[in-house]
C-alpha cells in the first residue's frame, strides 16, 4: 500500500521537474556580449529584447566628429544596424545604394531604416579620444576606458527561460551580497 505522503512528494517532484523542463525549452530573452577576441572572455553582456536598440558611439579618427551608429538584434540573436547618425561623412562613411534613407536629424544626417544584418563583428577599439562607448537603456560603457587598442566581439545569443532567471538570481545574490558586505 502506497502511503500518502510518498504520493505527494513524487508530485511535488514531478511538478518542479515539469517547470524546469518548461523554462529551459521556453525562449528567453536575448544577450548582447562583447567580448575580448584573444583571450575570448566577455567584458560586458547586455541583456535585450528582441527589436531593442543599443548604440555604438564613438569619434571619427579622421574627422574627429562625433557618429552614432544604432542597432538591433533579432529573435534568433542576429545583430542588424539600424541607423546611423553624423555631422559630416568621414572617411568609411555614407550612404550605401539601395540601403536605408537619407534624412535630416537637426545638424545631423542620418540614414534610417537600413535593417542591414552585419551577425557577428568586431570592433578594434580606440584611444580616449575616439571614446567607442555603449549606450544602452540611457546608460553609457566608454570601452575605450578600459580596452583602447584591443579588439572586442560583438556577438547575439538566445537564451533560454530558465537561463534568464538563474541570471537574475544570480545578479541579484551579486548584489545582496554587495550590500550586506558595504555595510
Amino acid at each position: 500500500m502506497t502511503r500518502p505522503g510518498s504520493i505527494i512528494v513524487c508530485c511535488v517532484l514531478g511538478l518542479v521537474l515539469f517547470l524546469l523542463l518548461t523554462a529551459w525549452l521556453m525562449p528567453g530573452d536575448l544577450e548582447l556580449q562583447i567580448a575580448l577576441v584573444k583571450e575570448k572572455t566577455p567584458v560586458l553582456v547586455l541583456p535585450l529584447k528582441p527589436g531593442e536598440r543599443f548604440t555604438l558611439h564613438y569619434y571619427h579618427s579622421v574627422e574627429n566628429a562625433p557618429i552614432w551608429e544604432e542597432h538591433s538584434m533579432d529573435r534568433a540573436g542576429k545583430i542588424y544596424i539600424e541607423e546611423e547618425r553624423y555631422e559630416k561623412f568621414g572617411a568609411g562613411m555614407g550612404q550605401m545604394p539601395g540601403v536605408g534613407r537619407k534624412v535630416r536629424k537637426g545638424i545631423y544626417e542620418a540614414i534610417t531604416d537600413m535593417h542591414m544584418p552585419t551577425g557577428d563583428f568586431i570592433l578594434r577599439v580606440g584611444s580616449p579620444g575616439v571614446d567607442h562607448t555603449i549606450i544602452w537603456r540611457n546608460q553609457r560603457f566608454n570601452l575605450s576606458d578600459t580596452l583602447a587598442h584591443k579588439a572586442v566581439k560583438f556577438s547575439g545569443e538566445s537564451r533560454s527561460m530558465l537561463y534568464q532567471i538563474w541570471r537574475s538570481f544570480k545578479d541579484f545574490m551579486i548584489g545582496f551580497t554587495t550590500l550586506t558586505t558595504d555595510k
